[in-house]
């Protein structure tokens, strides 16, 4: 079985590939709503190429995706140009999981994949840090269920507004300042990004556990979260590999539907 899985976030959009025992390879490209399934297909099938494997090798497809106008196109990818139905989350793909909040169809794709893929690896209660267009706090009990969480401005969203809001501020990348007291305009924007998000971290962490009343562990993933490593003792795993394991594990759970 050679899978390719496609996790599609606001920002960008991940394609791996995995033959049955381990990821083949993994491509990050821009989330462009208006892509096609053509230019898809061209450029999947040039990294295809480099690392190996065509798009002939490839078949099996699931498809997690936040961006429902570019939902059309990936699946058009699949079976146009693998000639395979992709399985969909939240299209009557069973999770395994119990969705234990009051409408279930507006959990986004990408938490409940995160969901799963913590339940495997980690025991206990879970909170599940994912930082990208948005950051997402997301609970994850014991038993695997999915109970909720936080959505909050991701970091380049919240630095994107201060430039765009403020005729005087620079565009500045992400970085930890050496000092939390800058000294001068880049210095104060760049503290208070990345020591302001820390204590966002920290204190909605610190409201949850006495919230839910009994010990969580908490699982950081997503790119932007891994800049914080070392900068907080709140996070106690670093795992960027959470969404791709959810996404085989579902993939494994469902194969049945797309007749593996």
């Amino acid at each position: 079985m050679m899978l390719l899985a496609i996790e599609q976030g606001n920002t960008n959009t991940l394609f791996a590939v995995h033959d049955g025992e381990r990821w083949r390879a993994q491509w990050r490209t821009a989330t462009e709503a208006s892509r096609t399934a053509d230019e898809y297909a061209v450029w999947l099938s040039q990294l295809l190429a480099l690392a190996g494997l065509s798009l002939k090798d490839l078949d099996g497809c699931i498809i997690s995706s936040v961006v429902p106008q570019s939902l059309f196109n990936l699946r058009n990818l699949s079976r146009r140009y693998l000639e395979i139905e992709p399985l969909v989350i939240g299209e009557n793909v069973d999770l395994g999981i119990a969705l234990r909040i009051d409408n279930p169809g507006e959990a986004g794709a990408d938490r409940l994949v995160n969901a799963i893929g913590a339940h495997l690896s980690y025991r206990g209660d879970l909170i599940v840090i994912d930082s990208g267009t948005a950051t997402t706090f997301d609970i994850v009990a014991a038993d695997g269920a999915f109970e909720g969480g936080i959505i909050a401005p991701g970091i380049n969203l919240s630095l994107q507004a201060l430039h765009d809001a403020a005729a005087k501020l620079p565009r500045i990348a992400i970085q930890r300042p050496a000092r939390v007291i800058g000294k001068d305009t880049v210095t104060n924007m760049q503290s208070g990004i990345f020591w302001g998000y820390i204590g966002l971290i920290e204190g909605l962490v610190a409201r949850i556990r006495t919230e839910w009343g009994r010990p969580m562990s908490v699982i950081g993933t997503g790119g932007v979260v891994s800049l914080f490593e070392g900068a907080t003792d709140c996070i106690d795993h670093f795992d960027p590999d959470l969404t791709l394991r959810g996404l085989l594990e579902i993939w494994r759970r469902n194969a049945h539907l797309a007749g593996q």
